[in-house]
């Protein structure tokens, strides 16, 4: 579906009259990016000489606004805006506190993080009340459990053997690295060519033994008696889930699937609207694996109600973390629910892609297959200053030499 990716960002920087900065961006595959920016610019009025102290507040004048709502509503290019200035303002907040945003959130009480939800819509599902209630008794253990994440990190998998044009050899080669690199889970993507898909899988299977799980994910292919017949045909090499196998505004067709596709499991998430769809895939029984990305939804507050949702309905978040930045942005949204949400990394990984990183001021680490704990302050979302210069478009040096 995505066959000529140009991995972009469209990149906001709060100013701060007390001198602190804010950075947030939204990822995209190219064209449209600069859409995203317009959004942006749109909103600026909600953000430009206002205060941003207010996280919850911030989120719903940005969401809110009756005009641009219209455009949506919680949705498409206008949430992508407001998730690169709220995590932005996130970002901000925690840079002011001097701790990174996964410890900043792990530290707000329960009553507050309610109060940085958007409630609108979720109470047939989860109420203000009932999340309270899961997030103070996630409080017992929560001060070990942040010093087991700053001691361990948090699990990872890797979709780096799995892109579809690798021939067999260098999938054979990836997974076995990746494997002796400490991931217990790899990713491989699938749906263009069934006999190509059954070689590759087999050959992955084979090489990295039958203990280790392989996701596949379909990227939207198929329609829903399609994706129930391939994951048939995929069934004998064991995959551990299957992802996006349709439309991902389909929540009952993903619900069909799983049903027929069991012991299968259905992800899905990257592409999900907003924290009403999320409600629905969950309430539907439509989803195994819950992945939420750090700007498909508003940002961080939006997150934090789908993170309530998945605890609510005993369902693991496993953060899509594919394309620029996201790998920085979601490990702080894992760990902060294993610090005071779900409190448990069971079935859990975070996806790590090893691209990029050496654009961002600090980058994500992972070791022995585990995501290091951030420790600097902020959202780790911050990009160098040289990369920021070189790759602006339209005008940036590289855009320059290879669209010049």
């Amino acid at each position: 579906m995505n066959p000529d990716p140009d991995y972009s960002a469209a990149y906001v920087v709060l100013h701060a009259d007390d001198g602190f900065e804010g950075h947030g961006f939204t990822f995209t595959i190219g064209r449209g990016n600069d859409v995203c920016c317009a959004a942006i610019e749109a909103l600026a009025d909600h953000v430009i000489g206002r205060d941003v102290d207010d996280l919850g507040e911030f989120h719903r004048r940005l969401t809110h606004d009756s005009q641009i709502r219209w455009l949506g509503p919680e949705k498409g290019v206008m949430h992508l805006a407001a998730a690169a200035l709220v995590n932005a303002a996130w970002d901000l907040a925690a840079r002011r506190a001097g701790v990174p945003v996964w410890k900043y959130l792990s530290g707000l009480t329960p009553e507050q993080i309610v109060d940085c939800v958007d409630w609108r819509y979720l109470s047939d599902a989860l109420t203000p009340g009932e999340a309270l209630d899961l997030l103070r008794a996630a409080e017992p253990g929560k001060a070990a459990r942040i010093a087991e994440l700053e001691r361990d990190g948090y699990p990872a998998y890797t979709t780096s053997p799995g892109w579809l044009g690798y021939s067999d050899e260098k999938v054979v080669r990836l997974a076995r690295e990746a494997v002796a690199d400490g991931y217990g889970q790899i990713k491989l993507k699938v749906g263009a060519d069934l006999a190509d898909d059954r070689r590759r899988l087999a050959a992955a299977r084979e090489a990295v033994g039958p203990d280790v799980r392989i996701a596949v994910d379909a990227n939207q292919r198929w329609d829903v008696d399609r994706a129930v017949e391939w994951a048939g045909a995929l069934a004998e090499f064991d995959p551990w889930w299957i992802e996006e196998p349709t439309s991902p505004d389909d929540v009952l067709g993903h619900a069909a699937i799983r049903r027929r596709v069991a012991p299968i499991k259905v992800a899905t998430g990257e592409h999900v609207h907003n924290r009403v769809m999320f409600k629905q895939l969950l309430q539907a029984g439509a989803v195994d694996v819950l992945q939420l990305d750090a700007a498909r939804v508003a940002g961080v507050n939006e997150n934090l109600a789908v993170l309530l949702l998945a605890r609510r309905f005993d369902v693991p978040v496993c953060p899509h973390a594919g394309g620029v930045g996201l790998c920085e942005l979601v490990c702080h949204l894992s760990m902060f629910d294993y610090a005071s949400v779900s409190a448990t990394m069971k079935d859990r990984v975070i996806e790590y892609v090893d691209h990029l990183h050496e654009h961002f001021v600090a980058p994500a680490v992972v070791e022995n297959g585990r995501y290091r704990a951030p420790d600097a302050p902020g959202f780790s979302a911050e990009m160098k200053r040289e990369s920021l210069h070189r790759h602006a478009f339209p005008n940036g040096p590289e855009w320059r030499q290879h669209h010049g």
